[in-house]
């Protein structure tokens, strides 16, 4: 460690208290890496802080410092986004995981960034109400990474992602300021743009989420094809028919090999693909759907139909889809997980074009996707003792993007950017396209210490991007500040 950040350590110290740091070097390997292990870097400093106003004074002494940090939850993204500097300071928000106030009256919840997703749905289930965005690993995953991510999860397909739910945001800004962001505040939406932007505009310490009603009835609805194209026959005949099922998932094969050998789903045997539908609402609405539903599954050509109505059998469906990318381990020493989205209409093309890359390459790839909105997320095995596999299976995942960008589709659906994925950005946006982008960045974080080295292929200071001087506001480098 340098003198300059032995120094700020000590500074750090004086604000958390020897047990709110970590410098030693063996407990700093804890924080090398995110839920994407094959990026890794040790950070110098970690700090644990515990209310906003530590994580503010953490931050002045950063951009006091000119020493660059990074936020992390509990860990668990797919995108290298939490991957620490080993230059700069990680601040884990993981104690900050009070759950403020279940307001029933106003359907909203405030809590703390470290809380997990799932906290806020037990904590408002009591009062008849939930959480909707559900990530997979919505068990440990928290809601601070959520925002970060704009994460989305099964149930995205009818009630959205995380910006549709979120009303209010406390964040920190990377000078150390408190800001306050409202869905109700008129001009820009600052909030929109915060979710998602991956720590790179500040770190939120406080979040107010909107609750859902829980709906009258839950139906869900599991139908085994012989192969992925009949399943996927059946989910664009679901949508072609005007249903707008609260998930829609498939897994192919492989996928479910892993997962019987991981959980013992118990998924019908023979499956070369299952499709997961659910339904929610009023009971009529619901009951109505269904037959719509099971009607076109059996059209498809689904050999096997299993219906759940009560929790017990609904979780007993799901618990293979949810523990499918941690099952991948079971049948695979490596992966990679990668998150197009493309069409609907182009999934049979797509997944074709896998299992061509997938040939080639020498490479298996399991497919798991949330097939009601395109969103895939193919799993790239590979054996990393074998000399030249990691390689290929980069190659693979390299140009599964390319396939999803080629039919008109995205690099990421809900795991992000991060520094796994930013070397495609140039394939989606011009240059111009990302300048502008930088601008947003540089309106919050000047001296780009808030995660820096994410997102963008070539992070700019602000006095590298066309029209801004260093270390300058946009707006006053325009002048346009003098309005205000």
């Amino acid at each position: 460690m340098t003198p300059a950040l032995a120094g700020l350590a000590g500074r750090l110290k004086t604000i958390l208290g020897p047990g709110g740091v970590i410098t030693d070097p063996v407990r700093l390997r804890t924080y090398e890496c995110d839920g994407l292990a094959y990026h890794r870097a040790t950070p110098a400093i970690v700090v644990l802080p515990e209310t906003t106003e530590q994580v503010a004074a953490v931050v002045r002494a950063c951009d006091e410092t000119g020493t660059p940090f990074v936020a992390r939850g509990s860990g668990t993204g797919l995108s290298g986004g939490a991957l620490p500097r080993t230059d700069g300071v990680l601040i884990v928000t993981s104690r900050m995981r009070r759950i403020i106030e279940i307001d029933v009256a106003g359907r909203r919840a405030v809590v703390e960034p470290g809380v997990t997703n799932l906290a806020i749905t037990e904590a408002a289930r009591p009062y008849g109400y939930y959480y909707a965005p559900d990530p997979s690993s919505q068990q440990i995953c928290s809601i601070g990474g959520n925002v970060a991510e704009n994460s989305g999860g099964a149930h995205c397909l009818k009630y959205g992602f995380t910006v549709n739910h979120v009303l209010a945001i406390e964040l920190v800004a990377p000078d150390g300021e408190i800001v306050r962001l409202d869905a109700a505040d008129p001009g820009y939406d600052l909030l929109g743009a915060f979710i998602g932007s991956e720590g790179t505009l500040g770190i939120a310490t406080k979040i107010t989420v909107r609750l859902s009603r829980a709906p009258e009835v839950v139906t869900t609805l599991l139908a085994a094809f012989r192969d992925v194209e009949a399943g996927g026959r059946a989910v664009s005949a679901i949508i072609g028919a005007g249903i707008v099922p609260a998930a829609i998932e498939m897994m192919d094969a492989l996928a479910i090999e892993a997962a019987e050998a991981a959980v013992r789903c118990d998924y019908p045997p023979g499956a070369g693909a299952v499709l997961i539908v659910e339904l929610d609402g009023p009971s009529a609405e619901v009951a109505h759907q269904f037959a719509q539903v099971d009607r076109i599954c059996r059209d498809c050509e689904a050999f096997e139909l299993r219906v759940a109505d009560d929790p017990a059998e609904r979780a007993a469906i799901w618990k293979g889809r949810k523990s499918a990318f941690a099952a991948v381990g079971r049948i695979s020493p490596a992966y990679l997980v990668q998150d197009g989205v493309v069409p609907r209409t182009s999934l049979p093309a797509v997944l074709a074009g896998i299992e061509k890359l997938s040939a080639r390459y020498g490479i298996r790839v399991a497919n798991v996707f949330h097939a009601g909105d395109g969103n895939l997320h193919p799993l790239v095995l590979f054996d990393d003792t074998e000399e030249g596999a990691g390689e290929r299976a980069e190659r693979v995942s390299s140009e599964i993007l390319d396939l999803c960008i080629s039919h008109g589709g995205s690099i990421t659906g809900e795991h992000g950017v991060g520094v796994d994925k930013s070397r495609y950005m140039p394939k989606m946006f011009t240059a111009e396209d990302l300048d502008t982008m930088q601008l947003v960045r540089c309106a919050f974080d000047p001296k780009g210490l808030s995660n820096p080295g994410k997102i963008f292929p070539t992070p700019r200071l602000c006095g590298e991007v066309p029209g801004v001087r260093k270390g300058v506001h946009p707006l006053v480098a325009s002048g346009e500040a003098e309005q205000f």
